[in-house]
């Protein structure tokens, strides 16, 4: 019997679709990446970390927060998110995968019901599968259908409460969820509103608070807000009541089995968030880029959203991988998106503005989309 052979019978079968995912380098013009505010090298963050390593703050932590892995850069990191956005509290996690899949699997409670959007991440799907709740999708964006979701349960006997869950900017897709009419949806049904801000939090609000910024603080409003993306750091916090802080360190296996994040990353996370206030001209920068992409792309297909990811749905994941590597060859760095990311026959090219590409460098971008194959 080969070892492995199941393994290899799946690879196979992947690489007869296309859907065979390698790594590679990082490599040409970033169309690619999240680092929507060119922070991740920026010498604001360099000489933060410069500065951190100067003053003796540890690269590691050394052990899980609740022996001895709890930093003071721990703690003042999570009290400034509070303070800057509004949260009566937050939690420090080392990803935003381990952020949502903690959130998932330890707040819903047995007898409750999660209502989740169709298009949620992955790591809301892990949560949810570790977790004690029923969970049933709804249409994307779509405010009515969550709510017939919650009356159908409560109808069929449903007593406890009602989750919902979306992200306020899809990373796929780069539309927005009806924020507004979901919080009703949750006010009126004594539910709680989950909200991954993972791909707002920086690009959005006058503060860079991301999209859900007007809802923070309420009682029912729990926001996820990633420091990977936007703020060019690493890790995310869960940002809600004190109820929801507590709960996690005492019953969140993902928080209380891993070791505590980087001090020296939490540090660097502090002046992340200053440059938020302190330098503004970022965001408006990448929104004149945005508007000037939309108006260059809209030409050769590229559906305006409104944000900084502009996906070029293809479909077929052949052509979708064929048009990826000729434009990697060309020196534009985009990656094709296959299937089961996003739905079957989707795929796409997912364009994603950073403020490492200047307009011209979009204009050359609009004239090699026009010249693919159809």
């Amino acid at each position: 019997m080969q070892l492995f052979s199941a393994q290899y019978e799946d690879l196979a079968r992947l690489g007869a679709r296309d859907r065979l995912r390698r790594l590679s380098p990082a490599n040409g013009k970033d169309f690619s990446s999240n680092d929507y505010l060119a922070l991740a090298g920026s010498d604001w963050l360099r000489a933060a970390g410069e500065a951190a390593l100067h003053d003796g703050v540890a690269a590691g932590s050394g052990g899980s927060r609740l022996l001895r892995g709890n930093a003071p850069e721990h703690e003042a990191l999570e009290h400034a998110v509070a303070q800057q956005f509004g949260s009566e509290s937050t939690l420090f996690f080392g990803s935003g995968f381990a952020a949502n899949s903690a959130l998932f699997a330890t707040l819903p409670q047995s007898g409750d019901l999660v209502v989740h959007d169709a298009f949620v991440h992955a790591s809301a799907h892990d949560g949810m599968r570790h977790g004690r709740a029923e969970t049933v999708a709804a249409a994307h964006n779509d405010a009515s259908a969550f709510e017939d979701c919650i009356r159908a349960w409560r109808q069929g006997g449903g007593t406890g409460t009602p989750w919902i869950a979306v992200e306020s900017l899809y990373s796929m897709d780069g539309d927005r969820a009806p924020l507004a009419d979901l919080a009703a949806i949750a006010d009126r049904h004594d539910g709680i509103l989950l909200i991954d801000e993972a791909h707002a939090t920086g690009v959005f609000g006058d503060r860079g608070e991301g999209l859900a910024g007007a809802l923070e603080g309420r009682p029912n409003i729990i926001i996820t807000r990633t420091l990977g993306k936007a703020l060019g750091c690493e890790g995310a916090l869960i940002c809600g009541p004190r109820i929801v802080r507590d709960f996690l360190i005492n019953r969140g296996r993902p928080f209380i089995f891993s070791t505590a994040p980087s001090p020296l990353m939490a540090r660097i996370a502090m002046a992340a968030l200053r440059n938020l206030e302190e330098e503004p001209q970022r965001r408006a920068r990448l929104h004149a880029l945005i508007a000037h992409a939309e108006s260059r792309l809209s030409a050769v297909g590229v559906a305006p959203t409104g944000s900084q990811i502009m996906p070029l749905i293809l479909g077929e994941d052949a052509r979708t991988m064929a048009a990826a590597q000729a434009l990697q060859a060309a020196g534009f760095d985009i990656r094709g998106i296959r299937p089961p990311t996003v739905p079957a026959g989707t795929a796409r090219l997912r364009i994603s503005l950073t403020l490492n590409v200047s307009t011209a460098e979009v204009d050359q971008l609009a004239d090699i989309l026009a010249d693919l194959p159809s």
